[in-house]
């Protein structure tokens, strides 16, 4: 066994801009311990911060995007212990990244692994995936945005019917709900989510990044409130280098080369 075989999180960063995100605990289904939360922190805190990166893919594999939180760590733990770990700090990492993430998800993605695939801005799904929050079945209910987060996605009905129910939802459910952005052929589900990504990596990330946040932020605000956050950022974005790259290319009928700037 090498050190890259016990490694639970895998990362490349591709000559385009794109990083690849591999969840890898395959004895496990890839269930989320804490060191799995760990190192998609610290992998997301550094791909943040990285001038190379400008897209980044999150995938499991091909039967598990990731089976739940693991029970294991769960199953003795009190009230106080809970506290304690923090994992709210983690999930940030991932929730709060400026660049787009785009999950890849095959074969199940349930519990903390339906909340993680929803931390993400878009989700590409598998034709063979299936989704859900199975929580109450254990006594328990998700605890890393999957009340909130789904609700916003899909609507109060559609919501608590997973949530109260633990029902598993499939990935033609979950497009027609809005809990995915595609549905695609399994043997497809990563090389489109590397396609997407490859096409957004060619666009002006200063202006992705303010999209994202103000996308993001604005859905809690009122109208005239994110209204006016949309405007501040549409205007700051007439000073950058990628607005001046972008006009020249338009009126030159040429393909733009963004800089970041």
């Amino acid at each position: 066994m090498t050190a890259e075989d016990t490694l639970v999180t895998r990362s490349e960063i591709r000559s385009n801009g794109v990083a690849v995100v591999r969840i890898h605990r395959p004895e496990a289904k890839n269930a989320l311990n804490t060191e799995v939360r760990q190192c998609l922190a610290e992998t997301f805190q550094a791909l943040a911060e990285d001038v190379r990166v400008r897209v980044i893919v999150l995938t499991g594999n091909e039967k598990y995007f990731v089976a739940g939180a693991d029970i294991r760590e769960l199953a003795e733990a009190g009230p106080t212990e809970m506290h304690l770990r923090h994992n709210e700090r983690l999930w940030e990492a991932i929730g709060r990244c400026p660049k787009p993430v785009i999950a890849a998800v095959q074969g199940y993605a349930l519990g903390g692994g339906c909340e993680l695939a929803m931390h993400c801005d878009l989700i590409i799904a598998s034709n063979k995936a299936r989704f859900g929050q199975p929580e109450v079945k254990l006594g328990i209910m998700p605890g890393a945005g999957g009340t909130q987060r789904l609700m916003r996605a899909v609507g109060k009905f559609q919501a608590l019917r997973m949530l109260m129910t633990g029902c598993l939802v499939n990935a033609q459910e979950a497009l027609a709900m809005g809990l995915v952005s595609e549905m695609v052929e399994d043997s497809q589900t990563l090389s489109r989510a590397l396609e997407l990504a490859g096409e957004m990596a060619l666009l002006p990330p200063l202006a992705l990044e303010q999209i994202k946040e103000v996308a993001l932020a604005g859905a809690d605000l009122p109208l005239e409130a994110a209204l006016m956050l949309e405007r501040k950022a549409f205007q700051l974005l007439f000073d950058t280098k990628d607005k001046q790259e972008g006009v020249a290319a338009f009126f030159e009928k040429r393909q733009a080369n963004y800089c970041g700037e």
